[in-house]
């Protein structure tokens, strides 16, 4: 049976990883600064999950939400320890969309509302209402578009004003630091001023984290750059370093009602003990500090580059703006030196997502391979 053909796919097969490197079948080396879309969070294969979810699988790898599951309310108070979202509740489940999903549906119940309001080039998942909040038409079937969304520019304070003001919309929803879409961040002043227009017009206010959390920012959170208090915040790729794990942080003003939300495999014994060793090790290998050295020295390599126009993103969620689409560069970093990056919608932006155990020696072999690449396509 053949699969369904809907990825590009480049001919590389990973077999096997090991921190910031993976192995194709031929024993091939690659320096992994893309993380399979962030996912990566702690490195490949870092022993502390290895062993926490070998360990968890010999003894009980599932049982549904009907019965106590003690590790998901420890996996609950390690995230509002390192996170410093204080009396927050959480719900867990499978992935980013369906997280999206759950703080979409979320808001609808608590206001009463539905419309949407999210932002050009922002991505918010593949299903239903997440599907239908983002900004890519090519992936909204005529099933999505019946949702109710408005689209609209960042930094366009005026037209969410007068959006909210009509007193339809359940959410704004909106990543910090845009994934997909190519790095772009509101500024301090509009994102603090969406809260407020939320707060004034019984609107809720999501921040997807999907990406940008765990981290990744430089802070745990990257609304935590802002002053601003989010309602729901959507969590998941870094959360399980590779195992499927999702979920949303959910303010105290909104009441729990059984049945309101629900999930099989969302909160699964392996699921939490997956999660729970990625914050042991953010937290004992100190990775936020990692991620904002690590990124200052990224920066200040890439602004000796001159053919660099742009430098977009924090912490290690960062991005390169050339002026030229990138496709065939990221092509050579893959099959000539062995460098994974990312692309996004922007075709000229090269995204670099590297698991936050990163260090310098790995920063300086992407830029000398870069460099050499550089002069190869522009000869």
């Amino acid at each position: 049976m053949p699969l369904f053909n809907v990825y590009p796919l480049y001919d590389v097969t990973p077999v096997s990883g090991n921190g910031v490197y993976v192995y194709d079948e031929k024993g091939v080396e690659f320096l992994d600064l893309y993380g399979g879309h962030a996912v990566i969070s702690i490195g490949h294969a870092h022993p502390k999950y290895v062993k926490a979810v070998t360990d968890q699988v010999t003894k009980l790898g599932f049982y549904s939400n009907a019965i106590q599951n003690p590790l998901q309310k420890e996996l609950a108070d390690k995230i509002e320890k390192l996170s410093g979202c204080k009396d927050y509740e959480l719900f867990l489940c499978n992935s980013g969309a369906e997280a999206n999903e759950n703080a979409l549906k979320l808001a609808s119940f608590k206001t009463g509302k539905s419309r949407i309001v999210a932002f050009r080039n922002g991505f918010h998942g593949r299903t239903s209402a997440a599907v239908a909040a983002t900004d890519n038409p090519s992936i909204i079937a005529p099933i999505n578009a019946q949702q109710q969304v408005t689209i609209l520019e960042l930094n366009d304070i005026s037209g969410v004003k007068a959006e909210l003001e009509k007193g339809d919309v359940c959410a704004v929803i909106v990543e910090f630091i845009q994934g997909v879409g190519g790095l772009d961040q509101g500024t301090s002043d509009f994102f603090e001023q969406v809260y407020a227009l939320c707060k004034a017009n019984d609107t809720m206010f999501i921040a997807d984290e999907v990406q940008s959390g765990y981290g990744r920012s430089g802070k745990f959170f990257a609304f935590q750059h802002y002053n601003v208090t989010p309602d729901i915040i959507s969590i998941a790729k870094g959360m399980g370093n590779g195992f499927p794990i999702g979920g949303i942080l959910i303010h105290p003003d909104i009441e729990a009602k059984f049945g309101m939300l629900g999930t099989t495999f969302g909160g699964n014994h392996l699921a939490c003990a997956a999660g729970l060793s990625v914050l042991n090790v953010i937290e004992e290998q100190k990775l936020m500090d990692n991620v904002n050295e690590m990124s200052e020295y990224f920066i200040k390599l890439a602004k000796t580059i001159p053919q660099i126009k742009n430098i977009k993103g924090r912490g290690l969620m960062l991005g390169l703006e050339f002026d030229f689409e990138v496709g065939d560069l990221r092509k050579k970093l893959i099959y000539e030196h062995h460098i994974f990056t990312g692309g996004a919608s922007n075709k000229k932006l090269l995204r670099i997502l590297p698991p936050l155990t990163i260090r310098k020696e790995h920063i300086n072999m992407f830029f000398e391979a870069l460099i050499e690449t550089l002069a190869e396509v522009e000869a």
